[in-house]
C-alpha cells in the first residue's frame, strides 16, 4: 500500500480548491444502517470544518434527511441498492447533479454508488471509493466473477484513492488483484451517543422497551444473509435449551423479515422488534450482543455495542479481529460455536460486565468517529493540492 504524506499542500492561486471552501459530494445507494452512518459521522465532521458538503442517495431511509439536519446539501438519487436495468438512468441522473454541484471530491460509499459514480465521473474529478465490503463478497458463480472484474478494473482507471475500513478488507481486495493508491480508515462510533451502561440503565431499558428482566441477547442489523440472524436463530435452541430463560431480541429490518419471521415462529423467547430509531436503548438492554455476519469490512454493531460497556459475541469475518479484542467478548468461526459462546456470557455476568468494560476502553482508544474523519479529511486535502500541482 503506497505510503501517505497527510500534510495539507498549501494553497496557491484563488482560483484553486484549496484556497477557497470546499466542496465534497458525497454518493450513496445505501441509506441506513452501517454505510449511512458512517457517512454521516464524515458528513457532520466536514460541515463542521464549514466545507459545502451535498449528499446523493436515495430519499428513502435516514441518511439524507440526517445529512440534511446536518446542514450539507441534499440530491435525491434513486438508486437501487444493487445494480441493475436502471444502471443507464442512475448514471444519467448523477452524471446531472455532478455537473451541476462541480465537486472538488468525489466520495463513493458501497457498491452501486462506487460502479455508477466511476462510470459517469471516470477520476476527472478526485475519486474516492469506500466499498464497505468488497461486492464480490455478496456474490456467487458468474455474478461474482463479473463484481471482482469490474473492481479490478475500476481500481486502477478510474479511482483515485480507495478507502478501506480496516486492514483485512485493504488485504482481501489486493488479494483479488484490486490495487492502487489506499488509506485504511477504521470506523468510528458517537462515543456520546453510545455511552457506558451498567445494572441499573440495563434494568430502566428492559423496563422502558417492555422486555422482561431475563438473560438478554440482542442483535442489531440489517435482516439480510449478510448478517447471520438465521445462524442465530438455528443456533437458538441450543442456548434457550442451557437458559431457559433467556429472550433473544432482532432489532432491524430488511429483505429477509418475512424469512426470519418464519423461522422465528417455531422458536421459544424470540422477538423481531423492527427497525427501531433508539438502537441505543437496545444495547442497554442487552447482556449480550451478538453479531453473527457472514462478511463485513468493519461492523459497526460490536463497536456501537463495546461504546454501551456491552459484551460482544461476533463472526469470524473481515474486520473483526482488528475492531473486537479477545478481552471484550468472543470472535468465533461463522456459523459455528456461537452458542457455546453465548451461553458461557448469560451463565457469567461477572464476566460479561469486565468485558464490556474492557470493550468501552477499546473504542474509546481506537474508534471515536471524530478520529475517522480527521483522517478522511487529511485524504481529501492531499487528493485536492496534488491534483492541483498535476
Amino acid at each position: 500500500m503506497p505510503h501517505h504524506d497527510e500534510r495539507a499542500t498549501t494553497p496557491g492561486h484563488h482560483g484553486d480548491p484549496l484556497s477557497r471552501r470546499l466542496k465534497v459530494l458525497h454518493v450513496s445507494a445505501s441509506t441506513r444502517e452501517g454505510v449511512a452512518n458512517v457517512a454521516l459521522g464524515y458528513i457532520r465532521d466536514q460541515v463542521d470544518r464549514g466545507w459545502h458538503v451535498t449528499v446523493a442517495c436515495p430519499s428513502d431511509g435516514d441518511l439524507g434527511y440526517e445529512a440534511r439536519i446536518a446542514g450539507a446539501e441534499v440530491r435525491w438519487w434513486q438508486a437501487t441498492r444493487r445494480p441493475g436495468r436502471s444502471l443507464s438512468g442512475e448514471s444519467r441522473a448523477l452524471a446531472r447533479i455532478v455537473a451541476d454541484v462541480e465537486p472538488d471530491v468525489v466520495h463513493l460509499h458501497s457498491s452501486t454508488a462506487g460502479l455508477v459514480g466511476r462510470l459517469v465521473v471516470r477520476d476527472r474529478i478526485p475519486t474516492v471509493f469506500q466499498p464497505h465490503g468488497w461486492s464480490f463478497q455478496a456474490a456467487t458463480g458468474a455474478v461474482r466473477a463479473v463484481a471482482h472484474r469490474w473492481e479490478w478494473i475500476a481500481a486502477r482507471r478510474w479511482t483515485t484513492e480507495l478507502v478501506c475500513v480496516s486492514e483485512a478488507e485493504r488485504a482481501l481486495g489486493e488479494q483479488h488483484g484490486i490495487v492502487g493508491p489506499t488509506t485504511v480508515l477504521p470506523n468510528g462510533v458517537d462515543l456520546a451517543a453510545f455511552r457506558p451502561q451498567g445494572d441499573r440503565e440495563r434494568a430502566a431499558a428492559r423496563a422502558e422497551l417492555g422486555l422482561h428482566d431475563v438473560p438478554t441477547v440482542v442483535c442489531v442489523g440489517r435482516l439480510t444473509l449478510q448478517k447471520g440472524q438465521q445462524d442465530l436463530l438455528a443456533d437458538w435452541p441450543s442456548i434457550r435449551a442451557r437458559v431457559p430463560r433467556a429472550e433473544l431480541l432482532l432489532v432491524g429490518d430488511g429483505p429477509d423479515r418475512d424469512f426470519l419471521v418464519r423461522q422465528a415462529r417455531r422458536l421459544r423467547g424470540v422477538s423481531l422488534v423492527g427497525r427501531r430509531t433508539d438502537v441505543a436503548r437496545w444495547y442497554a438492554a442487552a447482556d449480550v450482543v451478538a453479531v453473527p455476519s457472514r462478511w463485513e469490512g468493519m461492523a459497526l454493531v460490536p463497536l456501537e455495542a463495546m461504546a454501551s460497556a456491552r459484551s460482544v459475541v461476533v463472526s469470524d469475518v473481515t474486520g473483526m479481529v482488528e475492531s473486537v479484542p479477545d478481552d471484550a467478548g468472543a470472535i468465533v468461526p461463522v456459523t459455528s460455536a456461537l452458542a457455546d459462546a453465548v451461553v458461557e456470557r448469560l451463565l457469567h455476568p461477572g464476566q460479561v460486565e469486565d468485558e464490556g468494560w474492557n470493550g468501552r476502553s477499546h473504542v474509546e482508544f481506537n474508534h471515536d468517529v471524530g478520529r475517522s474523519a480527521r483522517g478522511l479529511a487529511r485524504v481529501y486535502l492531499r487528493l485536492v493540492g496534488t491534483r492541483r500541482e498535476q
